[in-house]
């Protein structure tokens, strides 16, 4: 394994920085550029760059969730949003809007674009974290500890 003290050392700046500009791509998506897809790749970059560091097992631990997991939640939370749109009348994966007037936030103006969104991050960090921690698993020793 390519332990160099550099990597580490920006690697504990990278990672945060990488999973907060994944946030930043996934919110501004939705007029812009940008969006789940983006943002999943972002994010799935952050984890490899901590597997590549830190190694495969002390990912895992951090992560918290199997990848397994994260792409059945983010499947399950895009599909539903399709379905939530079937149940108003509308077609498949419609975006349906609602204006909200709250006392403290103003005026919101929320829609069924960000679950659809987050759900399609979730599926691409589940996929890409399944590859790469799937490569640790079938060669052994590749990513050492």
């Amino acid at each position: 394994m390519f332990y160099s003290l550099i990597l580490r050392v920006a690697a504990r700046v990278l990672v945060p920085l990488l999973l907060l500009f994944s946030l930043f791509m996934l919110l501004r998506g939705h007029n812009l550029p940008g969006g789940g897809f983006v943002g999943g790749l972002v994010a799935a970059s952050a984890f490899v760059l901590y597997v590549l560091t830190a190694g495969v097992h002390e990912s895992r631990r951090v992560l918290r969730v199997e990848p397994h997991t994260l792409l059945g939640v983010g499947l399950a939370l895009a599909y539903g949003t399709g379905v939530l749109a079937l149940l108003f009348g509308k077609p498949f994966l419609t975006s349906l809007w609602v204006d909200l007037h709250l006392p403290v936030l103003g005026d919101l103006h929320l829609g069924s674009t960000l679950p659809f969104d987050i759900g399609v991050m979730l599926v691409v960090v589940g996929t890409a974290l399944l590859m790469v921690f799937s490569v640790e698993d079938r060669l052994p020793g590749l990513v050492e500890e």
